[in-house]
This record gives C-alpha cells, sequence and structure tokens, in this order.
C-alpha cells in the first residue's frame, strides 16, 4: 500500500466519525481552527515568507506571487472565514421532504455528507484553510494537495489544524495535506478509487483540464475563468469604464477577473476614451482586434486567435469590437468558460435577453464579474466556483457539499 492510499484509508476512517459528529462538535472544531490561526499566526506567516521567496528567485509573475503571499491582514481575513462558516447554518441531517405514501411509507430526503473530498490547487495558501472549514462544516474529510511553491505555507498550517481537531476530540485525519507535491502523486490521487468520493481541482483552465481528462474518481470542474464584460450601444460609458477597471485589475489573478471586453462599435470611440485613462494606471496591456486597434494605436498590440480563449491571470486585456449584441453573444458562446459573464446596458429588454440566453453559472447586469464569490452571494466561504451544471453550478457552498439519502419509515409493509 503506497502512502497515499494509507492517506486515503485514514481520511475514509474518518469519515464515519465526522459524518455523525453534530453540529456543535463541529463548531467546536472550526472555533478551535480560527483560534490557533490567531495565536500562532507568526509560523504561517514565516512559512509563508519562505515560500514567497523561493517564488520570487523562481521568477513568479508579480500576480501569481500576490496569490501566494499572506499578510497579518489577510490571515485576519481567513481567520474571519472560518468563523463566518461556524455560524452558518449546517445542512447535515437536514430532511428536505417528507411525505406519507399512499401505503404508509413515510418517505424522506436528508442531506449528507459526500464523504471524502480530494482538492487539488495551485499556490493560494488561504485554500487550504477555506476547503478544510467548509469541509469539516459540511461533514465532509477532505484530502489537500497545493502546489510546490506553497508548501511549506501548507504543512505549517494543515498541522495547525489537526492539532485543532485533537483538541475537541475528532480525529485528525478529517483535514490532511498530500506531503509530496509532484506530479506523480497527484496522477494517484485522480485514481484513489475506494477512497476519495469527489475531487475539486482549484486553478488554471490548464490544472482543471488535465484533471477533468486523467482523473477516474468523479470530478467537480472549478474556476476556469474566461469571463467577458459587453459594452452595449445603449451603456452608461463611465459606468462600464469603472466596472471594467474593477473586474480586470482589483485582483487580475483570480478566475472572476475580467479577461475580454467586447465593445459595441458605436460607441467604442467614446468608450475607449473613459477607459484608458483607467486601465493605464495599471499598466494593462490590450490585446485587440483589427477594429480596436485602429483606435487605440499605440496603447494595444494585436491580437492572435490565441487571445479569445486565453485565462490571462494578469494585468493583460483582449479587445473585441462587435456589431451587436447577438454578435457578442455568440462570441461568448464560443469562447467563455461558462464561469461569470456581463453586459452593461441601460435597456432592460436587452438585460433580460442577455441573461436569458447567455449560459453561465453567473450572468450580470451593470456589475462586476468579480462578485462571484461564496462570500458575496451570501453562502460564507466558498471551495471553488463550479462551471458545470451536475452536481453544483455557481460558488459551491455547503449545500453543494452535500448529497441525501432516502430515509424510510414503515409499518411492516411487503411488496
Amino acid at each position: 500500500m503506497t502512502a497515499l492510499q494509507q492517506q486515503g484509508q485514514a481520511a475514509k476512517a474518518a469519515t464515519y466519525v465526522l459524518a455523525t459528529a453534530g453540529t456543535a462538535r463541529k463548531n467546536a472544531a472550526l472555533n478551535a481552527i480560527a483560534d490557533v490561526l490567531t495565536e500562532r499566526q507568526t509560523e504561517w506567516l514565516s512559512a509563508n515568507a519562505e515560500d514567497v521567496a523561493a517564488a520570487k528567485e523562481a521568477g513568479m509573475r508579480p500576480a501569481m506571487l500576490d496569490r501566494l503571499t499572506l499578510t497579518p491582514e489577510r490571515v485576519a481575513g481567513i481567520v474571519d472565514g472560518v468563523r463566518q462558516v461556524a455560524a452558518l447554518p449546517d445542512p447535515i441531517g437536514r430532511v428536505d421532504k417528507m411525505e406519507t405514501r399512499p401505503n404508509g411509507l413515510i418517505i424522506g430526503r436528508r442531506r449528507v455528507p459526500l464523504g471524502v473530498i480530494a482538492i487539488i490547487f495551485e499556490a493560494r495558501p488561504n485554500v487550504t484553510v477555506d476547503a478544510a472549514a467548509l469541509c469539516l462544516k459540511s461533514g465532509n474529510v477532505c484530502i489537500l494537495r497545493g502546489g510546490k511553491e506553497a508548501i511549506r505555507s501548507n504543512r505549517c498550517v494543515a498541522e495547525l489544524m489537526r492539532q485543532a481537531l485533537r483538541s475537541v476530540g475528532l480525529p485528525e485525519d478529517c483535514i490532511s495535506l498530500v506531503q509530496d507535491t509532484s506530479h506523480e502523486t497527484a496522477n494517484e490521487l485522480m485514481h484513489l478509487d475506494g477512497y476519495v468520493d469527489v475531487l475539486i481541482p482549484r486553478g488554471g483552465a490548464g490544472l482543471i483540464r488535465a484533471v477533468a481528462k486523467e482523473a477516474s474518481v468523479p470530478v467537480i470542474r472549478t474556476g476556469e475563468g474566461v469571463c467577458h464584460i459587453y459594452i452595449d450601444d445603449e451603456a452608461d460609458l463611465d459606468m462600464g469604464a469603472s466596472i471594467l477597471f474593477n473586474a480586470k485589475c482589483s485582483r487580475p489573478s483570480v478566475c472572476n477577473a475580467v479577461e475580454c471586453v467586447l465593445v459595441h462599435r458605436d460607441i467604442a470611440a467614446d468608450f475607449w476614451k473613459r477607459a484608458l485613462p483607467l486601465l493605464a494606471q495599471k499598466q494593462v496591456e490590450l490585446r485587440c482586434d483589427a477594429e480596436a486597434l485602429s483606435l487605440l494605436g499605440p496603447d494595444a498590440i494585436p491580437a492572435s486567435e490565441a487571445d479569445w480563449d486565453a485565462e490571462y491571470d494578469d494585468y493583460i486585456l483582449a479587445v473585441r469590437t462587435v456589431g451587436s449584441m447577438d454578435e457578442a453573444m455568440d462570441f461568448i458562446a464560443a469562447h467563455g468558460t461558462q464561469h461569470s459573464e456581463a453586459i452593461i446596458t441601460k435597456n432592460y429588454f436587452k438585460a433580460q435577453h442577455f441573461l436569458d440566453h447567455v449560459d453561465a453559472a453567473a450572468v450580470y447586469v451593470n456589475a462586476s464579474t468579480r462578485f462571484t464569490d461564496g462570500g458575496e452571494f451570501g453562502l460564507g466561504a466558498e471551495i471553488g466556483i463550479s462551471t458545470q451544471k451536475m452536481h453544483a453550478r455557481g460558488p459551491m457552498g455547503l449545500e453543494e457539499l452535500t448529497s441525501c439519502k432516502y430515509v424510510i419509515y414503515g409499518e411492516g409493509q411487503v411488496r
């Protein structure tokens, strides 16, 4: 038996305890995690500083360094997120419906954990805690496999969380970290049938597609974020410029950041007069079609075909000029990843048409795509943004980490 199989076996054993631990014990564990991360944050920050130094030495891009870096303020935000999860209603044991059949059987549907959730993610140490907290509250055991760039941070925080679990009498294997960050171990995790009930990849499009193609265990695809904003010919152009700046520049490395803007040609010149000065503040590189290039000149470079499908995770924006909303929607259908799409318009009927016809997990009217987030949607933290239609779609909070079982009460009925 390999080390990862042993880890999977231990995780599976822990599911039988955690599934019936009850809300009070799970909340006690979450509050213990929040306490230990607060009291011993210097250890986590020190480990993270080593990761950041190594990443800089290796030439990691600034936007990705931002994802990797922890600060006291970010740790405080992570801790607050754990406490928010503790305060959320527990979905486990909730009965969605209970009805009496003509034969007298009483049949109900009860919420239960999925079991063992494996999560493969990249250089984001906050995900280690967010994912563990959500899994814990929803009664799921988690096996975490982060990227090599964050291994010191992840080892430190995983051990702190395991200590917190022990302090409240829960098995430490409710949360475990894959210590080996090699591709071989990731591949083994994707095939850990019999131990892993579902695998959730969090990261760039390349990671997610590779996992979905390779894994033999069930996969929930998350986070592929080729998001678009369409600036309609009836848009408030100042609003559109402000929204575009926020969606691209507030945190370009996250999956709900916009990667491509579609601008109606009738208002393109006026729109870019407003948008360019904002984007210039962050030195956003514009990769444009020929029509936009003629407007933007030296402020832009020609786009290649690959740019229309690119998830940059950086201060880079693809620019496409369109002649109608229908053309914009056709482009989104061809190049989007069904994550988050937005229209900027003052026309109510166009807005409704866009909402009805664009196929994505989140569709916006006159707002930034950056709101596609579990916390912003009132779900607490999220384990990822699902871009598929089964078993969950959009920000995945506690309820999306559950399944159901049918419970049947009888009085001797036979068939």
